[in-house]
C-alpha cells in the first residue's frame, strides 16, 4: 500500500500564490520553487519527510478544504478545487475571465484608498478596471477594506469595474515589483495598464471612501487592544493585570475581557498538561481568543507566564493580523523575590523535584526584548507599579487611565466656551460637575486622530486639526458657502445665504435628551439668532410630551416649559431639511447613516461636533462652520455620548442635562456667530 499523502495548510502568502499559480496569473511561472522565483512553499520537516515518501503533499485551506496536490520533488500543481467563499469572492476573477469581461478598459492597480485627486485623474482616462491587490502583505488597508474602499471610489467614476487579485508580498521589493508587473500584464492582455501617481500630502479622501478607512484604521484609543503581561510565577503580573482591569472597569469606556492563566486552564485549555508543548498550546489559545477580541474593538487582558519568545511573537502576529494592537508588559521581578514570596508553595515543590519543567527552576524564562513596559514590583505597592503601565499606555495613545482623564474632554471644551452670560444667570463658561447616574457628556476623550476622517487630508495631526487644504465639499444637499470653497464647485459663491441654519437634535424617543437640547439651544441662541432648532427620535414617539424628570432640569437653567412640545419620529424629509444633525449618541448617528450614508458629512454626535468646533477658528460660524467641522471632525466616539437618563431618576437626568449644557455652550454661539474671545 502506498504511503498516505500528508496534508498541510500553507501560510496566507503561500495560499495567495497558489491561487495565482492555478489561475495562470503568474505565467510563465507555473509551480512553486522555480529557479530565482520568490514563489516558494515551505513545509514543516515532519510533513516534508512524509510528502517526499508519498511523492506529493495535499494543500488545504484553514478550514481543511483540499485545494491542490503538489508533487515532491518538482513542485507541479494538481488543482483539486478553488476557494469558493469569503467576502467579495465574486470579484476574484481569473485573468482569462477578466480579459473577456473587461476588454477595452484601462487596468489600474490599487493598493490603498483612492484620494480625491486620484479619482479626478481617473475621470480623464475613460473606462477603467480597478484592480485591488489584496494579497498578504500588499495592501495598506485590510484586504476587505481595500475592496470596499475601491468599490466606493468606483461609484464616483462614470465607468469603472472592480476586481480583486491576491498578489502577495514576498519581502523582496525588486522581485515583488517584477511579479506585480507580470500579473497586471496577464490580466490586462492587450489593454493598457496605468499606475496612479502617488497622492499629494494634502490630498483628501472622498467622504464615502474615508468612512471605510476610518472603520478599518481607527485611532489608537479606539483600536482593539491586547494587554499581555508576562513574568515569572509570583512576579505580581496577575495582581497588576487585575488592578489595571479594575481601573478600566471603573472608567467604563471600553469593553473588557480577562484571559487569566488559571481561569483559561479551567475552561479554554482544560485537559492540557504542564509539559512544554501543552503550555505553549495554552498560550497560543489565549492569543487566538485575545486577537479575536481585538478584531472587534475590545480590550483583552492576559497574564500567563509565557516564558518563550517564539510563542509571544506568535501571539503578537495573531493580534497584528486581526488589526489589533499588542501591548507587552514584562513584570521583571527577579527570581529571588518571586521565590521568597512563593504564596502557593510552587517554588518549594519545584526545588524538591515535585514539579517538572517549572519556569525559572527547571525550565528557562526568556526575558522579552520588545516589551512596551518593564516593571519590577520588588518593594513597591501594586498601585505604584501600576503607574508605570498606565504611563506607557497613555504615551502609546491606547488608553488614558490617569486621574481626571474621564473629564478631560469636557474640560477642553469648556476652555473654548464663550464667556457670554445667559438670561438664566449661569455663566456660559461654567461647568456643572455632577456625574451621578451617568458620565457627563463629552468626557473621556483626551485626543483625536484625524486619520481616516471624512474629507480629511491624508496627513493629519492630533487634536482633530488637519493640514489646511482649501477644498470644501457640499454639505448634505444644502448650499454650503465659504470664501475658501473649491473654485471648481458649481455652487461656488462668496455670498452668505440669508436663510436660517436648520439644526436637528436626535435621540431615541424624542422625549428626553433631544427636546432638552432643542429648548436649551433656542434659549442660549436668543430670539434673533439666524438658527432654527428642532428635534426628533430614531424610534420616536408621536406627539408625546417631554419626560417630566428631564423637563424639571430646565427650570434651573432659565428655560420655561410652555407645554407645547410634541415628540416626533425621524424620517427622510426631516433629515433632508436639516443643515446639520446632532445626535445624543454614536448609535443614533450610525442608525441614520446605515439608511442614508450620503448624509455622512452633516451628521455628528453632539460631543463630536463640539470637539470639532473647539479646534476651529473662532471667526467661523453658520454653514461655513458646519462645512469645516465636517472636514476636520474627529471620530464619533461613544465615549463622547450623552448617556440616556430615561427612568434612571433625577440624578441621572441632571447629569445628562449638565453634560448637554456644557456642550451647547460651545456649539450654539459658534453656530449663531456670537462667539467672543475667552480673554
Amino acid at each position: 500500500m502506498p504511503p498516505a499523502v500528508p496534508q498541510h495548510c500553507p501560510t496566507p502568502r503561500e495560499l495567495d500564490d497558489l491561487e495565482l499559480l492555478v489561475s495562470g496569473a503568474l505565467h510563465p511561472t507555473q509551480r512553486y520553487d522555480e529557479p530565482a522565483s520568490p514563489v516558494t512553499l515551505s513545509l514543516p520537516p515532519a510533513v516534508e519527510a512524509e510528502a517526499r515518501e508519498a511523492g506529493q503533499v495535499e494543500l488545504v485551506d484553514p478550514e481543511g478544504l483540499p485545494l491542490a496536490r503538489v508533487s515532491l520533488p518538482g513542485g507541479e500543481i494538481e488543482p483539486l478545487t478553488h476557494a469558493q467563499f469569503g467576502p467579495f469572492r465574486r470579484l476574484y476573477l481569473s485573468p482569462a475571465v477578466a480579459r473577456e469581461r473587461l476588454a477595452g478598459r484601462t487596468f489600474v492597480p490599487v493598493v490603498d484608498a483612492l484620494t480625491t485627486g486620484q479619482v479626478e485623474a481617473l475621470r480623464a482616462v475613460g473606462p477603467v478596471a480597478l484592480v485591488a491587490l489584496v494579497g498578504a502583505g500588499t495592501p495598506e488597508l485590510s484586504p476587505v477594506a481595500l475592496i470596499r474602499a475601491t468599490l466606493r471610489a468606483a461609484d464616483l467614476l462614470a465607468d469603472a469595474e472592480v476586481l480583486a487579485v491576491p498578489l502577495a508580498a514576498h519581502d523582496d521589493p525588486e522581485a515583488d515589483h517584477e511579479l506585480g508587473a507580470r500579473v497586471l500584464a496577464n490580466y490586462a492582455g492587450p489593454d493598457p495598464v496605468l499606475g496612479l501617481a502617488e497622492a499629494a500630502e494634502d490630498d483628501e479622501l472622498p467622504p464615502t471612501v474615508a468612512e471605510v478607512v476610518e472603520q478599518d484604521q481607527p485611532a489608537a484609543d479606539r483600536q482593539g487592544l491586547v494587554l499581555f503581561f508576562t513574568g515569572l510565577s509570583g512576579s505580581g503580573k496577575s495582581t497588576l493585570a487585575q488592578a489595571l482591569m479594575d481601573r478600566l472597569l471603573e472608567q467604563g469606556t471600553r469593553t473588557l475581557t480577562s484571559l487569566d492563566g488559571d481561569v483559561v486552564r479551567r475552561n479554554l485549555s482544560a485537559g492540557l498538561t504542564f509539559s512544554k508543548a501543552d503550555r505553549e498550546t495554552n498560550i497560543r489559545r489565549i492569543g487566538w481568543v485575545a486577537a479575536e477580541i481585538s478584531r472587534h474593538g475590545g480590550v483583552a487582558v492576559c497574564s500567563p507566564i509565557a516564558p518563550f519568545d517564539e510563542t509571544r511573537q506568535q501571539v503578537r502576529a495573531m493580534v497584528d493580523e486581526a488589526g489589533g494592537a499588542f501591548f507587552l508588559v514584562h513584570v521583571a521581578t527577579p527570581l529571588e523575590e518571586c521565590e521568597r514570596r512563593d504564596r502557593k508553595g510552587l517554588y518549594a515543590k519545584a526545588r524538591r523535584g515535585e514539579i517538572p519543567e517549572f519556569t525559572g527552576i527547571s525550565s528557562p524564562y526568556e526575558a522579552p526584548t520588545d516589551a512596551d513596559v518593564v516593571v519590577d514590583t520588588t518593594g513597591r505597592t501594586i498601585e505604584d507599579a501600576l503607574q508605570d503601565v498606565i504611563a506607557g499606555l497613555r504615551e502609546a495613545g491606547y488608553l488614558d487611565l490617569t486621574e481626571g482623564a474621564e473629564a478631560a474632554g469636557v474640560s477642553r471644551l469648556v476652555a473654548s466656551a464663550p464667556r457670554t452670560s445667559t438670561s438664566g444667570g449661569a455663566d456660559a463658561g461654567a461647568l456643572r460637575t455632577s456625574t451621578s447616574g451617568g458620565a457627563v457628556a463629552g468626557a473621556s476623550r483626551t485626543s483625536t486622530s484625524g486619520g481616516g476622517v471624512a474629507g480629511a487630508p491624508r496627513t493629519s495631526t492630533s487634536g482633530g486639526a488637519t493640514s489646511t487644504s482649501e477644498s470644501v465639499v457640499e454639505q448634505g444637499g444644502a448650499p454650503a458657502t465659504s470664501a475658501r470653497r473649491d473654485p471648481r464647485s458649481p455652487q461656488a459663491t462668496s455670498a452668505e445665504p440669508t436663510t436660517p441654519l436648520n439644526v436637528l437634535f436626535v435621540c431615541t424617543a424624542n422625549i428626553c435628551r433631544s427636546p432638552f437640547m432643542e429648548r436649551l439651544a433656542r434659549h442660549l441662541a436668543g430670539p434673533d439668532a439666524p438658527v432654527v432648532f428642532a428635534s426628533a427620535g430614531t424610534h420616536g414617539f408621536r406627539a408625546h410630551a417631554m419626560d417630566e424628570v428631564m423637563a424639571a432640569t430646565m427650570g434651573s437653567r432659565g428655560v420655561a416649559d410652555d407645554g407645547t412640545f410634541a415628540s416626533r419620529p425621524l424620517d427622510r424629509d426631516i433629515l433632508e431639511a436639516a443643515d446639520v444633525v446632532l445626535t445624543a449618541e454614536a448609535a443614533h448617528r450610525t442608525f441614520i447613516l446605515d439608511e442614508q450614508p450620503q448624509l455622512f458629512r452633516k451628521v455628528f454626535t453632539l460631543g463630536q461636533f463640539a470637539e470639532a468646533v473647539g479646534a476651529l477658528d473662532p471667526a467661523l460660524s453658520g454653514r461655513e462652520l458646519v462645512t469645516e467641522a465636517a472636514r476636520r471632525r474627529g471620530a464619533a466616539d461613544a465615549q463622547l455620548d450623552v448617556r440616556d437618563p430615561y427612568r434612571l431618576g433625577p440624578d441621572a437626568a441632571e447629569a445628562a442635562a449638565a453634560g448637554i449644557e456644557t456642550l451647547l455652550h460651545v456649539v450654539v454661539p459658534a453656530l449663531a456667530g456670537t462667539r467672543v474671545s475667552a480673554s
